[in-house]
């Protein structure tokens, strides 16, 4: 047998970052859809936007300090250095924006003719004309704070993802660089008198009257510029006093995350060449780095327009709207802990209400019984009737202890400002660990019952987020399993003193013991050869050790499918290597985020669902956990929703060998999973009052529908 060559793996592996630029391109192609309301395509628009801007603070931010400090790195997967990883990204997003582009044009012609208009300057009626040069007088004008560049007035520090213009001036002294910021306290977008749907972006009317703002200086250039920043902070980049409180720390990061490296420009318009090498030379850029777009630089307004709509408009250009059910296991009339402690309960979001861990952790803040709530909190909403309960637990004299993760990206302060709620209330909390982030999704109830302790555990794949609970797709299992309890005490225990090295007899925690219980799991299908199954449903796929077991799995015969949303790294169907590897990714109105782990077939089947991707960071440098699915019942209704997933030819693309996307062809009746779920149990909620044995034959009616199909 010949011996595998060192870079023998890069042959079926694939960078993550290019990974993920495809999977944010196939984001935008869902705006591309015409079986989409026009409403909905333009979201898709801002999803591709927001996605792109984090990629860059974030990922391109890393590459960046990387390629600074160590030039001779290079990634696992494709062996390229993070220079030429930087210049890749580069290439990839600029047909990115081109297409971004012609969508946006071709979305806001279309748009118009359902009345609902975001104009440019010359398109306006001589009313609107003045009725902006009016708003403009009496409230922009006079916060406006322009500048104008010399050896007085030095060049200001530019805000990351805010607005400014800036423009090329001339007097009789010669060239100046003037700047002004859009004012952060303005809205984004200003509405024209009696049209609540047609409206301008606010920064268009700011650059109408630029000439005006500098006075007797002419302009010569003038453009709309963002700029994006590093934000890729970390607790550890710097020292910090052993004493210090460590939510002030993390307040002082967040303020620095404003004030790091420029990793790209996006400008409105085109600019001349004395213009780009000025931003340039500031900035610390290359060329590469400037993106031109014409659709508006900041797209998050789209998502506040919907209340603005007509209900007439509402009905032609967004989706229908769809309330989630509450879960067929049980009866939000009677106890929930009594439920639960007679059965095993799976919600699936969000199809399935929150509403019934809500209502199981507001019975528990009220139960004389119980004794102690134990909750990991990652990301929160910012309205959560989940905190409140949580405060009246500890009010009532329970003892809550809730371990805030305070770096979830993006949600810092958010979490920060839940932390001091809780604490006030007379929670406990607990920050977690300098090394680690505890991403794990799981509660404790504890209660006492005949004189002895019995616990009530909640172990999910998403957030406790009560706004995106009803846009992911999740699971969450209620259980009175007294094993599974037992684990779940153990790891609060654990948490709490700081150790991350306990043994667990059913549960799957990292960072020590999930990965390796998992290639284990994998070892065990590996001897069966072609009888042996994996089946994944997870968000990304970067582990290089996860990767080279799937592909020796491959190589043993065994059948690997994968459901991977975003990146995926292992690239299938790769002769020798990945032959019997399968990956579809599925994009859609809700955001695929369940992870599920499945192994082996029939009786021999273990599942698993919980709050890890098989990415290292997930694997290696987070607190996670995964718990086994106990009950035959709850593990055939995952069976069940994973088969509808693979069933599905609408929304799913198939993952090639060269790392590309394609169409899934099928000659039978279109069937998209998301939908199809919508559909029934849109269906089941309104039979299941008039239906006593539907909850009982639901699921297999389902399949079996599907299976007809």
């Amino acid at each position: 047998m010949l011996s595998e060559s060192p870079d023998d793996h890069l042959k079926f592996m694939q960078n993550r970052e290019l990974s993920w630029l495809k999977f944010n391109e196939r984001v935008l192609e869902e705006g591309m859809d015409t079986s989409v309301p026009l409403l909905e395509r333009l979201k898709y628009i801002s999803i591709f936007t927001s996605n792109l801007d984090e990629f860059f603070m974030i990922r391109v931010g890393s590459l960046h300090d990387i390629a600074s400090v160590d030039p001779n790195f290079r990634d696992s997967k494709s062996g390229l250095s993070a220079k030429e990883q930087l210049e890749s990204i580069y290439k990839t997003v600029r047909p990115l924006y081109k297409k971004k582009d012609d969508l946006y044009k071709q979305l806001m012609e279309q748009l118009k003719n359902e009345k609902y208009i975001s104009l440019e300057w010359k398109e306006l009626v001589d009313t609107d004309k003045k009725f902006l040069r009016d708003y403009y007088k009496s409230l922009i004008r006079p916060i406006l704070s322009p500048q104008v560049i010399d050896a007085h007035r030095p060049f200001p520090h530019i805000n990351n993802k805010e607005l400014y213009i800036f423009a090329i001036l001339k007097n009789k002294e010669g060239s100046h660089l003037g700047i002004l910021q859009v004012p952060k306290s303005l809205p984004e977008y200003i509405q024209l008198p009696g049209r609540p749907s047609q409206f301008i972006m606010t920064e268009k009317v700011i650059f109408e009257f630029i000439e005006e703002i500098f006075g007797k200086m002419s302009v010569v250039e003038k453009n709309c510029i963002c700029i994006t920043r590093n934000a890729d902070i970390t607790v550890d980049d710097e020292s910090f006093d052993i004493t210090e409180d460590y939510r002030s720390h993390m307040k002082k990061l967040l303020k620095k995350r404003s004030k790091m490296a420029a990793v790209r420009l996006e400008a409105n318009y085109s600019m001349s060449e004395e213009l780009r090498r000025e931003l340039c030379e500031h900035f610390k850029i290359k060329k590469e780095q400037i993106y031109i777009t014409s659709a508006p630089l900041k797209m998050g307004y789209v998502m506040d327009l919907v209340p603005r709509l007509a209900e007439e408009q509402l009905k032609n250009l967004t989706f229908p709207v769809y309330s989630p059910t509450i879960t067929a296991q049980v009866d939000s009339n009677r106890s929930m802990m009594h439920q639960v402690k007679q059965n095993d309960v799976l919600v699936f979001h969000p199809y399935e209400s929150i509403g019934t861990f809500l209502q199981l952790i507001k019975e528990a803040s009220q139960n004389d019984n119980v004794i102690s709530i134990r909750i990991t909190i990652y990301r929160l909403a910012k309205k959560a009737k989940l905190v409140d309960y949580l405060c009246a637990a500890a009010e009532n004299g329970k003892d809550v202890t809730v371990i805030v993760e305070l770096r979830a990206r993006f949600d810092e302060q958010n979490n920060i400002d839940w932390s001091e709620k809780l604490e006030d209330s007379g929670c406990r909390v607990i920050y977690g660990f300098e090394d680690y982030k505890v991403h794990s999704k799981i509660c404790l109830i504890t209660y006492k019952e005949r004189n002895t302790l019995n616990y009530m555990t909640q172990i999910g794949t998403g957030n406790y987020n009560e706004k995106t609970s009803e846009i992911y797709t999740d699971l969450s299992l209620m259980t009175a399993n007294a094993e599974i309890g037992k684990d779940a005490n153990e790891f609060f225990n654990n948490m709490c003193i700081g150790n991350l090295s306990g043994d667990y007899s059913n549960l799957l925690v990292a960072p020590n013991h999930f990965k390796h219980k998992l290639m284990n799991l994998i070892d065990l299908e590996i001897r069966k050869g072609t009888q042996g199954s994996i089946v994944m449903k997870i968000n990304s796929l970067t582990d290089i050790d996860v990767i080279n077991k799937l592909s020796e799995a491959s190589m043993s015969g065994v059948e690997v499918k994968l459901i991977v949303r975003g990146i995926c790294c292992l690239l299938p169907g790769i002769p020798q290597k990945t032959e019997n590897v399968s990956v579809i990714s599925i994009v859609g109105r809700y955001l695929e985020h369940s992870r599920i782990y499945s192994f082996g077939k029939d009786a021999d089947q273990k599942i698993y669902i919980g709050s890890a991707d098989l990415m290292t960071r997930n694997t290696e440098r987070r607190v996670e956990v995964a718990c086994p699915i106990l009950n035959p019942i709850i593990k055939e209704k995952i069976n069940e929703i994973l088969k509808v997933y693979f069933y599905d030819n609408v929304k799913a693309r198939s993952l090639c060998s060269d790392g590309t996307y394609k169409k899934i062809n099928s000659n039978q009746i279109a069937i998209e999973a998301q939908m199809y779920f919508c559909d029934q149990y849109t269906r089941y909620d309104l039979l299941k009052k008039t239906d006593k044995m539907l909850k009982k034959s639901y699921w297999k009616r389902l399949l079996a529908f599907v299976k007809g199909t």
